[in-house]
């Protein structure tokens, strides 16, 4: 990706909802390199799925040679956003918030390049510009330029006075606060370009206003569509929560199969949107996928990336093999790293050889089925598999070998899996 034609590209990526004078921002893009924010409040330890688009869309500027500025909210995430929202958030003490930011670094780092140079991404905090602010001073400073009518003009607002739970002093404030971030940036860092998704939008044109009125300087704003479902639920939820980008909250491969099981019509909106492939080669795989649905090629071509992205080659890769696996793949071609990655998915007991032994008894104890009777029925019908062959009544557990020294994994049917651990 190059400097010029990048706002097209958003563009034809479907990532405008709204902003600023299109020829107005293209032309600035086009120019020369320019700082750009997108900020995340640090509500969790970890970010998750419904944040990648704001980090991705940074990563995008990162490489057209522009520089990122990812904020974490330290100070606005003590006051907690109403936009998108129909209640209020929990509110979070210090350190807990500075815990939170200290994890996210870690998960920025990871998409976007910190080090030296023009396109160096900067991690900012608001806590560092507005904890020593008091409120009288913040009053009269900020305050002032920005009106009661404009902010409840503003969608986000409007939508919360009209809901059951309303809006509290502490949230309608939120906007003041994040146009103050905008101005800081703007100021101090050059920042000229806020983006965010669609539910921002009245938040970044309060910062524009602000700037322009206490600096008397243009800024610019982008805003891409909300990320939901075909279906209308929510981008990023499963039936067990959020897909967070933790893995000890969310395992590499449980983020790789949120993006496999993604929707056919999900996957073609989507896949330009989220993949830094080039838009010749999201529709190349977008055709590919149309042509033959049940390979899912579209979905596990944006799974590898984004796995990559967030958790690096070999994790990917030990999530792909993993989900080879238990989808009916060869276990024994698997490596270390691919098994450990079962282990984490599956039920697993710790056993001896001794133990491999008592075949039936074995499986019934591990409750990988109900009776050791209903294990003879089992393995008699060709119903256990273990290592990638089915089980003779005659054979012991260990009769096909060890992965790897020391794993054997059982198969019940097609989905029912069990892997027992010698180590």
């Amino acid at each position: 990706m190059t400097t010029k034609g990048l706002f097209d590209e958003f563009v034809r990526r479907g990532l405008v909802h709204d902003s600023t004078d299109a020829a107005v921002l293209s032309a600035r893009l086009d120019e020369r390199p320019i700082g750009v924010y997108v900020g995340f409040d640090p509500t969790a330890d970890s970010l998750h799925v419904g944040h990648l688009m704001g980090q991705i869309s940074l990563r995008r500027f990162q490489l057209a040679g522009h520089r990122p500025f990812p904020l974490a909210g330290g100070a606005t995430g003590m006051v907690g956003d109403p936009s998108g929202r129909s209640d209020e958030r929990n509110l979070l003490d210090r350190e807990t918030l500075q815990h939170n930011v200290d994890r996210i670094k870690v998960q920025l780092s990871n998409l976007l390049d910190f080090g030296a140079g023009e396109s160096g991404a900067v991690l900012v905090n608001n806590a560092d510009w507005t904890a020593g602010i008091t409120a009288l001073d913040f009053l009269r400073d900020i305050g002032k330029h920005i009106t009661v009518n404009q902010m409840m003009a503003k969608e986000s607002v409007r939508n919360r006075l009209n809901s059951e739970n309303g809006l509290s002093y502490t949230e309608f404030s939120y906007m003041l606060l994040q146009a103050n971030d905008f101005r800081h940036l703007c100021e101090t860092h050059d920042v000229e370009l806020q983006m965010g998704g669609s539910d921002q939008w009245g938040n970044i044109t309060a910062g524009i206003d602000l700037i322009r009125r206490t600096l008397s300087r243009s800024a610019h704003g982008i805003t891409w569509p909300l990320v939901t479902k075909s279906d209308g639920s929510k981008f990023g939820k499963t039936a067990d929560g959020a897909v967070w980008l933790d893995p000890v909250r969310t395992s590499p491969y449980q983020f790789r199969q949120f993006w496999v099981q993604m929707a056919d019509d999900d996957v073609a909106t989507y896949l330009p949107r989220f993949s830094l492939a080039s838009l010749d080669e999201c529709a190349a795989v977008v055709e590919s996928h149309r042509a033959d649905p049940g390979r899912r090629a579209a979905q596990k071509f944006l799974a590898n990336e984004m796995t990559t992205l967030v958790h690096g080659a070999g994790a990917a890769r030990d999530a792909e093999s993993a989900a080879d696996i238990l989808f009916g793949g060869d276990p024994t071609a698997a490596s270390v790293e691919a098994l450990l990655a079962v282990a984490a998915e599956v039920p697993s007991t710790k056993v001896t050889r001794e133990d491999l032994q008592d075949t039936f008894g074995l499986l019934a104890r591990a409750q990988v089925v109900a009776s050791t009777s209903e294990a003879r029925r089992a393995v008699s019908q060709g119903g256990i598999r273990v290592n990638g062959r089915a089980l003779a009544a005659d054979e012991t557990l260990a009769a096909h070998g060890f992965l790897h020294e020391r794993w054997v994994l059982v198969r019940k049917g097609k989905t029912g899996y069990h892997l027992f651990d010698l180590a």
